[in-house]
């Protein structure tokens, strides 16, 4: 609903049809006489909030005094919690609610509509600005006199909505903070950027750099890393721009605009992560790569892995999340069948081959390895790894980094390895011909390895071995298995539907002779507030578990045959990613427009 000003000095369309009369802040009372007209509270049930609440008014707002009583509904006998007694409010009064999504806010043109004291004491806050319309959420939807003002200062037209109080504190507060950090740090250097191949030259400017350990700075920085934890972000961009500097998420796989910062603040935010990182800070010509531990909000120690780039308008920096709740899962978290987690679990308890994982960069590969291994790595097996670079630190492994710079590469690595008494290796990825034989000879000579390849399939993983170099009879002779995987959304469990369009029966014939997880019910996206109106919250692994048996070795020696090795893999009960996705359509967790924009076509 959009407001304007009236004749009568307030915005149309705010008042309501049921209290049209009524001007000023909420009260309690009024609020118990319209849930019991509205018999979502019985009048004993008012009489008893009545006598609890006594005589006396509190500075707490009403609808959080009676969110904290723990009521239950009259109709239907669920709980009134804050969320939807404001939304009731807001139907109540004629006026749309909004649960306020942060990362939908443009943070930094709130503080020009009004002040942050202006908005606490009209308990309101911009949230969405635009070339003729801002939107202002309130959790006093009646004491909307001050409306006039805003519209004679901005010109533009008002649109009141109904916000939870407790959203509208918070949020007040961060934001507002944020802006002023920013607008702080942003004075003290002005608008010059260097480093830029678009530089501008304007006489009489200053090019004085700002601190990396300027306050306002290090409040900025603060706030972002508590954001992305706040948001379920995998990824943090910092990414300058001709004009402004954007700060990105990836959020299930998606990435979103949070907010736009001067390049000046994004230069010296850049800096600052780059100090607590342990990286040079001056040297900005060149790739880079660090790593920061930090706590998330619960306490969790979280690992962030840095890597910065410079680019036409500057040095760009990507920040890597490692959350240890959502590295380190059990196979049925992961998204495993419950036959392949049998057959998974024979393989990673084999004394000695080759395992390897495969798939596109971001398809979960890191977080298979670090779950297999870290069940694996028990006080009997001595764990060793060699990565490039080392994603998480794990106490249960001895972790080694590739260092180039003094020629320790992945060959290099696990040949020091040998000597070192491993009963597991783990090497990051096969990149060469050399890398490939060390890991070939360490299998032969008594050792599990585990190791990453970037192919489409499982059955590919055999070809690129051989186009590296291998030859077919140490293939044959030392991998066990083969896992491809691939990651999709799954959907929101609050507002996915039934769906309709999809026939159960065709997908009970796909998925045939497979066993569910669930019941056969496809479902699709619908979007709520939960999950941002995308429909989808999550993400699960679809996996193609190929074990080598002795017919698939047949295949390999002496020569690479991969229609026969194809062919044997499916006598074997291979299921293919699409199939594997498939399977997760028709228990309810994606859908069908995921798993083929993820899966490649499998050949028969």
């Amino acid at each position: 609903m959009t407001a304007s000003a009236s004749s009568s000095g307030a915005p149309q369309g705010v008042a309501a049809r049921h209290h049209s009369k009524h001007k000023g802040p909420l009260e309690w009372r009024m609020l118990l006489t319209w849930l019991t007209e509205d018999n979502l509270l019985t009048s004993k049930d008012a009489e008893t909030v009545a006598q609890r609440f006594g005589a006396g008014d509190s500075a707490q707002h009403p609808l959080v005094r009676l969110a904290g009583l723990s009521l239950k509904r009259a109709d239907n006998g669920s709980a009134l919690e804050l969320e939807p007694l404001t939304e009731w409010l807001a139907k109540r009064v004629g006026l749309p609610y909004l649960r306020i999504d942060p990362l939908k806010v443009d943070v930094a043109r709130v503080a020009e509509v009004m002040s942050i004291n202006y908005a606490e004491r009209r308990k309101s806050l911009p949230v969405q600005v635009s070339l003729s319309e801002i939107t202002i959420a309130t959790s006093e939807p009646l004491d909307i006199g001050w409306v006039d003002e805003i519209l004679a200062h901005t010109k533009k037209t008002i649109k009141l909505v109904v916000s939870s109080p407790l959203d509208l504190q918070r949020y007040r507060t961060e934001f507002y903070t944020l802006a002023k950090s920013v607008r702080d740090a942003n004075k003290k250097t002005g608008d010059s950027v260097s480093h830029n191949f678009e530089q501008l030259v304007e006489l009489g400017k200053s090019n004085r750099q700002l601190d990396a350990n300027d306050q306002g700075i290090i409040q900025v920085v603060d706030w972002l890393w508590q954001y992305a934890f706040d948001q379920r972000s995998s990824d943090i961009h910092l990414e300058p721009r001709r004009e402004m500097g954007a700060i990105r998420f990836r959020i299930d796989g998606v990435l979103h605009t949070v907010y736009q910062v001067p390049l000046s603040v994004m230069q010296a935010m850049t800096a600052r992560i780059k100090l607590l990182g342990r990286m040079d800070v001056v040297e900005r010509r060149r790739p880079l790569d660090g790593r920061i531990k930090t706590r998330n909000p619960s306490g969790d120690e979280v690992e962030m892995r840095l890597s910065t780039m410079p680019t036409a308008f500057g040095e760009k920096m990507v920040m890597r999340i490692f959350d240890p709740d959502n590295t380190v899962k059990s196979f049925e978290a992961l998204g495993f069948a419950p036959g392949e987690t049998q057959i998974w679990e024979q393989l990673v308890t084999r004394p000695h081959g080759i395992i390897l994982v495969t798939g596109p960069t971001g398809s979960g590969k890191t977080t298979t390895l670090y779950s297999t291994l870290k069940r694996v790595a028990t006080d009997e097996v001595n764990v060793c790894t060699i990565e490039d670079p080392i994603e998480m630190i794990e106490a249960s492994f001895n972790q080694t980094q590739v260092q180039p710079a003094i020629d320790l590469g992945f060959a290099e690595g696990v040949r020091a390895l040998m000597r070192q008494d491993p009963d597991i290796i783990m090497v990051g990825e096969i990149r060469d011909l050399e890398t490939a034989e060390m890991a070939i000879q360490s299998s032969l000579t008594g050792h599990l390895v585990f190791s990453t390849l970037h192919t489409n399939d499982a059955a590919s993983a055999i070809t690129r071995l051989t186009d590296l170099g291998v030859a077919p009879y140490l293939i044959s002779a030392t991998v066990i298995g083969v896992l491809a995987q691939r990651l999709v959304r799954t959907l929101c469990p609050s507002c996915k539907q039934p769906d309709d369009e999809l026939d159960p029966e065709a997908l009970a014939q796909a998925i045939k002779p497979w066993r569910l997880n669930g019941k056969l019910q496809p479902y699709k996206p619908v979007g709520c507030i939960e999950c941002r109106m995308t429909g989808f919250k999550g993400r699960v692994g679809l996996y193609e578990l190929l074990p080598v048996s002795e017919a698939m070795r047949a295949a390999m020696h002496p020569v690479i045959d991969m229609a026969r090795i194809r062919k044997t893999a499916a006598k074997d009960g291979l299921r293919p990613l699409r199939l594997s996705g498939v399977m997760k359509v028709a228990e309810g967790v994606t859908t069908m427009d995921e798993v083929l924009r993820n899966t490649p076509q499998w050949e028969a």
